[in-house]
């Protein structure tokens, strides 16, 4: 991805801002620290490394300060931060892994301790925290199901967040577009994976045997927009749930004719029963050839794996491509036709973006529009 980003605009070093403030080098936010809970030391020393370097490369020696691993845990599992360090007047940013398949810690207990960790911050006096979350855990309950007696989750956690001191939150595709609004009046900078789908899929431009599939009515504006940045026409899967993690696929909506590769963009797979069911029904129904899969977040639970060897050697799944926004398992690393692509220049540009108050989206821009 850096690839795509790179060249669209200036990456902003102390010493650039400084020739433009009267204040000198500091941020209006205050001084930058990326820190991070223990399940997120991979993607701190990521998105660290991945800023320092993009400081070097436009002409800063600043050193990124950073602070990880700041929680452990009583006798009793009770979680416990301790900053090393004096954080007053710092402009915050909290990366947290939400969902780790390769930890025996849930979602829980990890989403209790990046609040616990923001609540840390704001008490000893940090001036901003801003919450990095690349999967953002609860997004999929942001309404009761219908005739069903269920909390709006993802509104409480949103609360939860606000209050223990979270002033902004960044996130890549959340599973609906509404979680914006569930946190009020603070900043909400959601990643948008447009431009990511069509820089890996701009090999397709203008093909008419190509058709882009929207595996259920949430994924049909984006695939929408992905077809016509590409020139594609695009097809829509009408999905029925008959029980929790289980769908059917009872038709395809869409004109097949002389199409003979079909890409398929979604911003999640779980267990990859919607997936198994739209390419089984694709290769012997539509008569597809050729299958590409691209998805934002893999949770890759359950038999999620098997499916996608499965697919791959008996339906014509040719490739796919997600992110790292899940730290995947040796499971999913092992599959030849997986590739995964990491967001830490993503988000060391969006903190960067953030941090000296500039505008985010232009980063998003796709190259090929």
């Amino acid at each position: 991805m850096s690839e795509v980003l790179e060249g669209r605009y200036e990456f902003i070093t102390p010493e650039n801002f400084a020739r433009e403030q009267t204040r000198g080098m500091e941020s209006p936010r205050g001084p930058l620290l990326i820190a991070g809970c223990r399940t997120s030391s991979l993607l701190v020393e990521a998105v660290v490394s991945q800023y320092q370097r993009l400081l070097a490369k436009a002409g800063s020696n600043q050193k990124v300060a950073h602070l990880d691993g700041v929680d452990d845990a009583f006798t009793d599992s009770e979680t416990r931060v301790r900053l090393d360090c004096h954080v007053g007047g710092c402009d915050v940013f909290l990366l947290q892994t939400l969902f780790d398949p390769r930890s025996p810690l849930g979602i829980d207990r990890h989403y209790m301790t990046f609040l616990i960790a923001a609540r840390a911050f704001r008490e000893h006096g940090a001036s901003h925290v801003t919450g990095v979350l690349p999967y953002l855990a609860y997004a999929r309950q942001d309404k009761p199901t219908k005739f069903l007696r269920e909390p709006t989750t993802a509104k409480l956690m949103a609360d939860l967040a606000i209050e223990a001191g979270i002033d902004r939150l960044i996130t890549w595709n959340p599973h609906s577009a509404q979680i914006r609004g569930f946190y009020g009046t603070i900043p909400v900078n959601v990643l948008e994976s447009l431009s990511f789908f069509i820089d890996e899929f701009h090999r397709f431009r203008n093909r008419e045997d190509v058709i882009a599939v929207a595996p259920d009515a949430g994924a049909s504006k984006l695939v929408t927009r992905f077809g016509r940045a590409l020139g594609l026409r695009c097809a829509i899967a009408s999905k029925f749930r008959p029980r929790t993690e289980e769908a059917e696929i009872t038709e395809i909506i869409g004109d097949f004719t002389g199409k003979r590769v079909a890409i398929i963009i979604d911003d999640m797979i779980s267990s990859g029963g919607t997936i198994d069911a739209l390419v089984r029904k694709l290769v012997d129904e539509k008569g597809i050839e050729e299958v590409h899969l691209g998805v934002s977040h893999s949770l890759c639970v359950g038999d999620a794996c098997e499916r996608l060897r499965h697919l791959h050697d008996s339906f014509r799944l040719h490739d796919m491509v997600v992110t790292d926004s899940v730290p995947q398992t040796e499971a999913v690393r092992s599959l030849s036709f997986v590739t995964i692509r990491p967001l830490a220049d993503t988000l060391s540009r969006t903190i960067n973006r953030v941090h000296y108050n500039r505008s985010v989206s232009e980063i998003f821009v796709p190259r090929s529009l």
